[in-house]
């Protein structure tokens, strides 16, 4: 395996463990710890996940980029497009709406009628299953070859 092969699976795998942990561990778990409202929580999931989307992207451009210079093959190349993909529509379509949610409810006057669950919170996890599929394929494959 060339260097800039091994980066992109060190990326890879780095990227993978950030989405398990911060969407599969911390987004759920904050809402159960004692004294953390459902307005604290959505701010402080908001600073968590722009923080990881940023992260995210810089790996996405540096794995394009380290995949450009040593030419995988076509699987890895079809995986890490999917898991590249899964977070452009996060990304463009799903945390706008997400945000119009979030800014409802923080906006939502206390007494007032609770605004209904999100649907689009289900979308967003299974990008993030989708994410995590191809990256682990393209990791695998990267390995592998």
């Amino acid at each position: 395996m060339n260097t800039t092969a091994a980066v992109a699976v060190a990326l890879t795998y780095c990227w993978i463990g950030m989405v398990l942990a911060i969407s599969f561990l911390e987004a759920p778990l904050k809402f159960r710890a004692p004294g953390v409202t459902l307005q604290i929580g959505l701010g402080i999931g908001r600073l968590v996940f722009r923080a990881l989307n940023a992260t995210e992207t810089a790996f996405a451009a540096i794995v394009v980029v380290t995949l450009a210079i040593s030419r995988p093959s076509a699987a890895v190349t079809a995986a890490f497009v999917i898991a590249i993909a899964a977070l452009a529509v996060q990304l463009l379509a799903v945390r706008p709406k997400l945000t119009q949610r979030s800014d409802a409810v923080l906006a939502a006057i206390p007494g007032q009628a609770p605004i209904g669950r999100s649907r689009v919170h289900y979308v967003y996890v299974a990008l993030e299953a989708v994410k995590i599929v191809g990256l682990l394929t393209g990791g695998i494959l990267l390995l592998a070859g």
